[in-house]
């Protein structure tokens, strides 16, 4: 009998193109051998050629999904993505903290979006607030872009030496890990900035930027990538290195889609595993 994967929730938006938001998060579960459950916090109007309409989904029917799937299945690792406004922000604080219906949830992933690329507000002012006041302080890692993390602390995130302020700047107000991703920057440069018993430590991943049109949902991806690793019980730096390695590849083997920026190809590595079928058919039994 196959062992039970780790199971992944993800609390996000839904982009109907699937190259960010709740499908292609699960996408990412899926190609990490992970069982993806999701619940939707807005449903958008949008393609790869950028984000035409947002209408948020009612915060009732999120606080009851949630409760939902927690009261029947045992979470590993939750990714927060798109929340859309305050209300929806105050609701998924609410279910993350203290609670004697299911504790703390563990491996807590915040993807922290405010804008879509194409300029779109995905975040409130009001809920970006409630989510440096309450969701920061939940999660066990949060995953800010230089923009993000930007807007979080009110100070230019332009280069390395700047990222490591506005990490210090997180981690004064309350976060416990911190991943500023640089994937803009002409050498694609992440910061991780992490608490250990030494006290706060940092790794910098480099690699080559990517000349690619295919790079819609790369946040997505590498934030729910980064859950699936912390699911299976990776330590932060490896499930950081492992979950840019993906996205890399994801973006190396994407194909061209659509009239905009194209999404990765989050299940490349289904392609490369192809075997030949050992399944027979009775026609084929009978003639030999």
């Amino acid at each position: 009998m196959a062992l039970t994967p780790p199971v992944v929730l993800t609390i996000a938006g839904f982009d109907p193109s699937s190259g960010a938001g709740i499908t292609a998060d699960i996408k990412t579960i899926a190609a990490h051998e992970c069982y993806g459950v999701s619940c939707i916090t807005a449903l958008t109007v949008q393609s790869t050629q950028g984000v035409r309409r947002v209408k948020g989904v009612d915060p009732k029917i999120i606080a009851e999904t949630l409760q939902e799937l927690v009261s029947d299945l045992a979470v590993e690792a939750v990714h927060i993505g798109m929340l859309g406004n305050e209300q929806v922000v105050a609701v998924v604080a609410d279910f993350l903290g203290d609670s004697p219906d299911h504790g703390r949830l563990p491996h807590v992933v915040l993807d922290p979006i405010l804008k879509s690329s194409s300029g779109t507000d995905l975040l409130d002012a009001a809920g970006t607030r409630l989510l440096l006041e309450r969701l920061v302080p939940l999660a066990e890692v949060i995953t800010p872009n230089l923009d993000e993390a930007s807007v979080l602390t009110g100070m230019a995130v332009t280069n390395l030496d700047q990222m490591r302020e506005a990490a210090a700047r997180l981690h004064s107000l309350g976060a416990a890990n911190v991943v500023v991703t640089g994937g803009h920057l002409e050498k694609a440069i992440d910061l991780l900035s992490f608490t250990t018993a030494r006290g706060i430590e940092e790794e910098v991943f480099k690699a080559d930027r990517q000349r690619s049109n295919s790079t819609h949902g790369t946040g997505c991806a590498f934030s729910t990538a980064l859950a699936c690793h912390l699911a299976q019980g990776r330590g932060l730096p490896e499930a950081v290195l492992l979950s840019k390695v993906y996205v890399s590849a994801a973006i190396a083997n994407a194909y061209p889609l659509g009239h905009g920026v194209g999404p990765l190809h989050h299940l490349y590595r289904m392609s490369q595993q192809r075997r030949p079928s050992t399944i027979v058919s009775e026609a084929e039994h009978a003639h030999s």
